[in-house]
């Protein structure tokens, strides 16, 4: 009976092996060497070389590439080196597909991850709050083959981290609202959790000259410290994500990081292919940063993230711009000199699109704006106003005199979210931009609502008239389309 007893307990337990599932490494050998010999010996070198500036802070999130080691090895160490012997139990790594294409966001539901380096068992605990969290999230092993970018995270981790459990993460569709989805769901279950780390995968600019790829990079990097990520992702956005490839994982993680209380962004180092191979007509950039959490920030945590869920602006902030707009046109009329200005409010200091539209006894008179924030929110409703009463080229130039039946409207804009479906256009809620090479055209959401157009007709003159496209470019997938909307208030009000 003993005998048979343990025969059938040895049984049950092969086949719970035989159920437990591994990821086998797709790219040991090719980005990098298959010989765990090799490959520890390859990493400890370039985690010797790294030298960051201590960090004032926990970090909880760091962003770091994803090319062959070879490449970018040196530049991902400096943000593991800081991360090294900390007591982090999970490791959470956020990326994006190269290889695959879906419209959402993907789990790795694996049991375990295997590189040259051993076993690392996935934290399925995570993995399965995170899939049922939203119908967005789901889990798709296929996602995973020949996956460079969650790949070349996993063996530093195994280098700089003992007991620990990973997360792997694809974003299939790296859409503004998939980031939000994801960061929500990451704040949901890492909130009450302190032995954690983030990882946003993501290489920079691609295929550009030595020279070219510093200037973007540089310019990359300063809108990362901002550490503003709907900012960043409309900026990746209009700059047809040319920014960083990783840009909606880079920005996922920058929200969630800050809903649990990181308040900056520390650059650690960046480089690019053509300081290791000095072949320089066509490089790739890299970037790692570490994404912190300082004392002020613990105090902060979850207060930044609800700045624009309801209203962008108060009332006393909607009226300080109203009167500055104003002001900055009388001004600019009786000087020819743009209003200086200083402004301390926070949100006011914040970089968001406006738009200032004039009306004279009720009819339109003038209408300017910046759809991309371009500096503080304030100077930019200073700017546009002026605009908006001199530089209309539809109407003539507003005067002195014509200031008394003027009345002032303003337009405070989200971040651009690029869309590939036109029936995600709510009329009257969604301003829309589309672009075709140098043709572009915007309409803001009150344009709809003050005509009456449906979304056909509001499409159709966006095209055709205010674009110079064809005005049904936009149903036969012939000009890019991205949405916003905008928070309007007046002096009418």
């Amino acid at each position: 009976m003993k005998k048979i007893l343990s025969c059938l307990i040895i049984a049950a337990m092969m086949m719970g092996m035989a159920f437990a599932e591994t990821k086998n490494a797709d790219l040991a050998g090719s980005w990098y060497p298959a010989s765990k010999e090799a490959l520890m010996t390859m990493l400890d070198g370039f985690l010797k070389k790294a030298y960051p500036e201590k960090v004032d802070g926990k970090i909880i999130g760091i962003i770091s590439p994803h090319a062959g080691f070879k490449y970018s090895g040196g530049v991902a160490a400096y943000g593991f080196k800081l991360i090294e012997g900390e007591p982090i139990k999970t490791a959470i790594v956020i990326a994006f597909n190269h290889r695959i294409r879906h419209a959402g966001i993907a789990v790795c539901d694996y049991d375990s991850y295997e590189t040259p380096l051993g076993e690392v068992e996935i934290d399925k605990n995570i993995s399965e709050v995170l899939i049922d969290e939203n119908s967005s999230i789901y889990a798709m092993k296929e996602a995973f083959v020949n996956e460079n970018s969650s790949e070349m995270q996993i063996p530093f981790l195994q280098m700089v981290l003992h007991d620990f459990k990973i997360v792997i993460i694809q974003m299939g569709d790296q859409s503004l609202e998939n980031c939000k989805i994801l960061s929500n769901a990451l704040y949901n279950v890492l909130k009450d959790k302190e032995d954690f780390v983030l990882i946003a995968s993501a290489d920079m600019c691609h295929f550009v000259s030595y020279e070219r790829a510093n200037q973007i990079d540089a310019y990359t990097a300063s809108e990362i410290e901002k550490f503003d990520p709907e900012e960043f992702y409309s900026k990746s956005a209009i700059n047809n994500h040319s920014l960083m490839c990783g840009y909606g994982a880079v920005s996922a993680t920058m929200m969630a990081c800050k809903k649990l209380g990181a308040d900056k962004i520390d650059i650690l180092k960046t480089a690019n292919s053509g300081d290791v191979t000095f072949s320089r007509d066509s490089v790739v950039g890299y970037l790692s940063a570490a994404i912190v959490k300082s004392e002020t920030g613990l105090k902060q945590a979850f207060k930044n993230s609800k700045i624009g869920e309801d209203d962008m602006l108060n009332k006393e902030q909607r009226n300080k711009m109203l009167k500055l707009a104003r002001d900055s046109i009388t001004y600019y009329l009786s000087t020819k000199k743009r209003l200086k200005v200083e402004e301390t409010d926070p949100i006011l200091n914040k970089e968001m699109g406006a738009f200032v539209t004039l009306h004279e006894r009720g009819r339109l008179r003038g209408c300017i704006g910046n759809i991309i924030g371009r500096g503080p929110f304030y100077l930019t409703v200073r700017d546009m106003a002026v605009e908006a009463a001199t530089g209309d080229p539809r109407f003539r130039p507003v005067t002195l005199n014509d200031m008394e039946n003027i009345d002032i409207e303003i337009s405070a804009l989200t971040p651009l979210e690029k869309i590939e479906d036109p029936n995600k256009i709510e009329v009257g809620k969604h301003g829309v931009l589309v672009r075709n090479g140098f043709q572009s055209g915007v309409y803001l959401p009150q344009v709809a609502t003050e005509t009456g157009w449906d979304r056909e007709q509001f499409m159709n003159s966006l095209c055709g008239q205010k674009a110079g496209m064809a005005h049904d470019a936009w149903k036969k997938g012939q000009c890019e389309i991205y949405v916003f909307t905008a928070e309007v208030f007046g002096e009418k009000d």
